[in-house]
């Protein structure tokens, strides 16, 4: 499939001309930012611009970080006061270092979820889609290696819980595990390269990010409405699409200025409010704390790990068909990634022709308590893993593979979806009224 047919970029002076020849920067900045944009997209659109803005501010604030940081087990958390005490404005940075992961994860969270609502996967947007899945394994790993770095007890001991689940690979767990911390238990080599990578990884995002959005300007973005742009004209794309400078980029900004109004507040009155307060004691390997727990957003994954115990009937099961190879701390290693993975596939195993969510009455209720599922598995990876918490996090997890290998294999196949606009530009009138008779006009087209 071709690109939106539009205006490209034409040097006029001779300056531009000569410098076009050579190096073509001017007319990618400008087809990037007048790229033809679907004209009806609405508020859950701005995410991608949040997490840009997110990804520069993690980078600024890493580096400036790193300049006061001491990756060695003895130095480590005094490096981390130091910061917080005698840099100048250290506290701050540390502050929207930390918070940003955060305002990272909230807006990646609402994109993937946009994205499964309104089927930006499908084809022919199925190269973005794995792409986008990269980005967010990459997110995963980066978070995880920074929150070892203060070196407090929560630091420690998460580490030494989540580097332990490699152990439980049959055969050459052991080894992976010794190989990733560098030794046979969490201590300076760990650190070493926990701090590498950490400062590695989100350099190899931005790359990732940059190859992303090459990946939806080549196929146009989706819509609410899932209708493709008309690609026969120009003057057809036209009417289907808005150039994405100034209208969206204004659009974005207004956003972005309103959500970090949210996150300044977060900052200033309540930057600890989302961390552990054991990570402001010193790591100990002699005093382990009563109940260590990850981040919140790797809560839901977390809750899926320990879902799966020897008790559960398929994990009875697995490990009678696998003589024993897959015992239940395996079975769990296998659900907390499998559960990323069905989301990966979402593409090939969503059987319907109709792209949008907003079209099909079923799904949209199965898709609800998606949500709410995994809000629930969110909650409940927090909690203590006993009566009635493991019994919610077996349900919320069942429901999560249920939903992708199932539901919405059989929801294309049973499912009857409603009528759809025939252009963009019917949605976008029968929203805001047709062209010349101002937003107050009435609808021409029902959208719904």
């Amino acid at each position: 499939m071709g690109g939106i047919p539009h205006d490209h970029y034409e040097p006029k002076s001779g300056g531009e001309k000569w410098l076009h020849k050579r190096l073509p920067v001017v007319g990618l900045l400008y087809d990037t930012l007048m790229i033809p944009t679907p004209k009806n997209l609405n508020w859950m659109w701005i995410w991608g611009i949040v997490l840009t803005f997110t990804l520069v501010l993690q980078i600024v604030t890493g580096v400036v970080l790193v300049m006061h940081y001491t990756p060695h087990v003895d130095m480590a958390f005094a490096s981390i006061e130091h910061i917080m005490r005698n840099v100048n404005g250290g506290h701050m940075i540390r502050y929207f270092h930390m918070n940003g992961a955060s305002l990272f994860f909230v807006a990646v969270y609402a994109h993937i979820f946009r994205g499964l609502y309104y089927g930006s996967y499908k084809a022919p947007r199925e190269v973005t889609w794995i792409i986008g899945m990269l980005i967010y394994l990459l997110m995963m790993g980066t978070a995880f290696m920074g929150y070892v770095l203060p070196w407090g007890q929560m630091s420690f001991h998460g580490t030494a819980v989540i580097t332990g689940l490699f152990g439980a690979i049959p055969f050459i767990g052991e080894s992976i595990q010794t190989w990733l911390l560098g030794a046979s238990a969490v201590g300076q080599p760990a650190l070493n390269r926990f701090f590498s990578l950490h400062y590695l990884l989100p350099f190899v995002i931005a790359g990732l990010v940059i190859v992303h959005i090459w990946a939806f300007h080549t196929t146009g973005n989706n819509n609410p409405t899932g209708v493709e742009v008309r690609r026969t004209s120009k003057e057809e794309a036209a009417r289907d699409t808005l150039p994405f400078w100034p209208y969206f980029v204004i659009k974005d900004l207004f956003a972005l200025a309103i959500i970090m109004v949210v996150f300044l507040a977060v900052v200033g009155f309540m930057p600890n409010y989302l961390g552990h307060p054991d990570n402001y004691i010193e790591a100990n390997a002699l005093a382990t704390p009563a109940h260590i727990v990850p981040e919140w957003y790797f809560l839901p994954f977390y809750a899926i790990l320990r879902a799966f115990t020897a008790d559960v009937w398929v994990v009875m099961l697995v490990e009678w068909i696998s003589f024993g190879i897959i015992d239940a701390k395996f079975f769990g290693v296998l659900a907390m990634f499998g559960a990323i993975a069905v989301m990966a596939l979402a593409p090939w195993l969503d059987t319907s022709s109709v792209r949008s969510g907003r079209y099909r009455p079923m799904f949209k209720m199965w898709f609800a308590v998606l949500v709410i599922d995994f809000i629930v598995l969110m909650w409940v990876g927090a909690q203590e893993a006993k009566f009635p918490y493991d019994w919610i996090s077996l349900i919320a997890s069942t429901y999560w593979f249920a939903y992708f290998l199932v539901i919405l294999p059989l929801l294309g196949i049973i499912e009857k979806p409603d009528a759809q606009p025939a252009t963009i530009e019917d949605d976008f009138n029968a929203h805001y009224g047709t062209a010349g008779h101002g937003a107050d006009a009435p609808a021409t087209t029902p959208a719904e």
